[in-house]
């Protein structure tokens, strides 16, 4: 990885005129018109929101979504929404340790090591004992036949030779995918976001995938043409700015690892709601809609915090031997057919 180098100047030129607001006056936070559940030692005390010249509330920062918070409720929590003490100390005990090298399992190469990791070392400050807050159990909901019958053609068409790269993932082939989404989630590494505010556009850009997404909060409806990450628009609803996202390309937003087994389809319906709680806390909600891949709408809730790393580019195509071995070693295969 590097850092962000003039290459990608043409993208970031737009988003960088985003950026430039300064917080003004300031009034008390609200979250989607319900209170958050917070404790008071593991997120900071609610403080007057920075806000815009406009009087909107300030967005702009870069944050960080990495936490140990599993998506799912482990069935050691069943029937708890929050965390005690001990509870926590415990998850992030095991945490740490999971962090320590290990050798692979024999006949397993292995992978990356420890080192290249950056998932987190503890739980989200609200104490949620999943990120998933509806169905109020912390699971997904069940997934639809047609999932169901996506995953097993999915599986199929991995257990064969690549016959190019779109048989892989579009994580594997670095167009996007992994902790970007949309929606954003804690993933191995890349857990940061860098937002961009003017009165008429909000600048989301991902640090996995040097993914960037420009989205209009000015009113004009949405279009016709599917993209990878969508079509965005964006309005508020009191302090919280609320983006609305359709037109996904059947292809869905990629593999989240370890996460979201089948992937979103066309028929993803994403709303994303950002509501800055205080100067250290972004608090992130999405609810996904998909009906051919989950039987019912889900929510999750992440708070994210303010941090001043940077955003380096993730030059994840111009190193993709992954790919490259992938291919060549179907192509061999073939050969000794």
């Amino acid at each position: 990885m590097h850092l962000l180098d003039p290459r990608l100047s043409g993208a970031l030129g737009l988003i960088v005129s985003l950026a430039l607001l300064l917080p003004a006056a300031a009034a008390q936070p609200q979250s989607h018109g319900k209170p958050i559940t917070a404790d008071a030692g593991r997120i900071s005390k609610l403080s007057r929101v920075p806000r815009t010249q406009d009087g909107r509330p300030d967005l702009q920062g870069v944050w960080n979504f990495a936490t140990v918070t599993p998506l799912e409720r482990p069935a050691a929590f069943a029937g708890k929404q929050l965390l005690t003490d001990e509870e926590i100390a415990a998850v992030e005990k095991q945490a740490a340790e999971d962090t320590l090298d290990r050798p692979p399992a024999p006949g397993n190469p292995g992978a990356y090591n420890e080192f290249w990791r950056d998932d987190g070392t503890t739980v989200v400050p609200t104490r949620q004992s999943s990120l998933v807050v509806d169905p109020p159990d912390g699971k997904l909901p069940p997934v639809t036949s047609e999932g169901r019958r996506r995953m097993a053609a999915e599986a199929e068409t991995l257990r064969q030779s690549p016959r190019g790269p779109e048989d892989r993932h579009l994580a594997e082939r670095c167009i996007l995918g992994f902790n970007a989404g949309p929606p954003m989630l804690s993933g191995p590494y890349n857990n940061i976001v860098q937002l961009f505010q003017t009165r008429e556009y909000l600048g989301i850009l991902n640090e996995m995938n040097h993914d960037a997404r420009i989205v209009p909060i000015d009113g004009r409806p949405h279009g016709t043409l599917r993209q990878w990450m969508g079509d965005s628009r964006a309005h508020w609803e009191g302090d919280t700015l609320v983006v609305d996202t359709i037109n996904f390309r059947k292809e869905g937003t990629g593999r989240l690892p370890r996460l979201l087994s089948p992937a979103f389809d066309e028929n993803l319906h994403l709303i994303e709601r950002f509501t800055r709680m205080d100067a250290n806390v972004l608090l992130y909600e999405f609810t996904v809609s998909d009906h051919t891949t989950w039987t019912k709408p889900w929510t999750a809730r992440i708070p994210m915090i303010k941090t001043d790393a940077l955003v380096y580019e993730f030059a994840c195509h111009e190193g993709n031997y992954g790919m490259v071995n992938m291919l060549s070693g179907a192509r061999a295969e073939e050969k000794k057919d």
